[in-house]
């Protein structure tokens, strides 16, 4: 919401028809829940008594047009509202004069949401209408606070809440969690580690030194977002056929585990796929299994989990794969499942620090 936003106010305007009628509908009916209920509530009255002072109105604007911002939520709704109807009470009943009492309400208020953490900008306005509402805002004193201020500001919220709800958005805004790793470690997964930590993310904001309309946590899940599109963008042309070992050496199913063994100690290796009398991929075998097994044969040894890939699949599927630290190679097959090559994760390192090279040289 927050990206769709910001192009609209670049003139690029590609918020989604769906996501306006959400927001409009949302202060339709927040609105008409918050004035009738709050009538309700406090019971009867001069119907032109302001139970819905204008400042909810913008108020509205935040919590169901752009859910996610730090600024509407309840804690800067209710914060934010009550704090500025405090200080411009109070800044009327001690400063006489209009024109300046008018200004410092505003400017105090807001500083005193800041330093509180309840950003809300439609509390410049409650201050400022407490200064200059008439005498009915006069007459209600501190009470004018409560009712409206915080009435409507509370059921604006209850409103938000359940509208969400019904329209399947959070609120209050949430940042979802990361997926959790299905192999519980006290060390982040090696795909976590890559990349920026937290500590470049708070230098980059202490740097930039203003104030923005999202959450920590919102740029760190956006910017997760971005360095996966990037790098599916970078690398997502470059296909496993092209960097592939096509000079692969492979185990018959058949043949005796003590053979087998012999074969993978002659060329230093560590494991080797199996194949079929069709040349099809049936597994891995590995020099422990295999001397476990050294009077019987390869196929007594199988490990039949491997992970296989088309030449035209891009070397970005693999790094999930290769990164996740239970598998090292992954098969190459052709539409048969024949085996035509293999990459191991020193290929994926070689090919992903060649792009980066070039990349790099491309830059400068």
């Amino acid at each position: 919401m927050t990206g769709r936003l910001y192009a609209v106010l670049r003139g690029k305007s590609p918020i989604r028809p769906i996501d306006a009628l959400r927001g409009g509908a949302g202060a339709l009916v927040g609105l008409l829940f918050a004035g009738l209920l709050g009538r309700f509530a406090v019971g009867g009255g001069d119907w032109l008594h302001p139970l819905l002072v204008a400042p909810i109105g913008a108020s509205a604007v935040l919590v169901f047009a752009v859910p996610a911002s730090p600024l509407a939520q309840p804690r800067s709704v209710l914060g934010g509202n009550l704090v500025s109807a405090f200080i411009g009470i109070t800044v009327a009943l001690l400063v006489p004069q209009t024109l300046v009492a008018a200004p410092l309400a505003v400017g105090l208020a807001i500083g005193t949401m800041m330093l509180l953490g309840c950003l809300h900008p439609p509390g410049g306005a409650v201050a400022l209408i407490c200064v200059i509402g008439g005498p009915a805002v006069r007459e209600a004193g501190f009470l004018f606070a409560l009712n409206p201020v915080l009435v409507d500001s509370a059921l604006l919220v209850a409103a938000g809440m359940a509208w969400g709800r019904v329209t399947g958005h959070s609120y209050p805004h949430r940042v979802p969690a990361p997926a959790a790793s299905p192999h519980h470690t006290k060390d982040p997964t090696p795909a976590a580690r890559i990349g920026y930590s937290p500590v470049d993310l708070d230098a980059a904001l202490a740097r930039y030194g203003e104030l923005l309309d999202v959450s920590r946590e919102d740029l760190d899940a956006l910017f997760r977002e971005v360095e996966i599109s990037a790098h599916q963008r970078l690398h997502g042309q470059i296909r496993c056929g092209e960097v592939m070992s096509r000079d692969v050496i492979r185990l018959d199913r058949d043949q005796s585990a003590q053979s087998a063994l012999a074969y993978l100690q002659e060329h230093e290796l560590r494991a080797a796929p199996v194949v079929d009398e069709a040349g099809r991929v049936i597994g891995m075998a590995r020099r422990a299994e295999l001397q476990a097994n050294h009077r019987r044969t390869v196929e007594a040894a199988l490990d039949p989990f491997v992970h296989k890939v088309m030449e035209g699949t891009p070397i970005a599927a693999l790094l999930p794969i290769l990164s996740s630290g239970h598998t090292h190679e992954a098969m190459v097959v052709d539409g048969e499942r024949r085996l035509v090559g293999v990459i191991t994760q020193t290929d994926l390192i070689a090919v992903l620090y060649r792009a980066h090279i070039v990349e790099s040289v491309a830059a400068s």
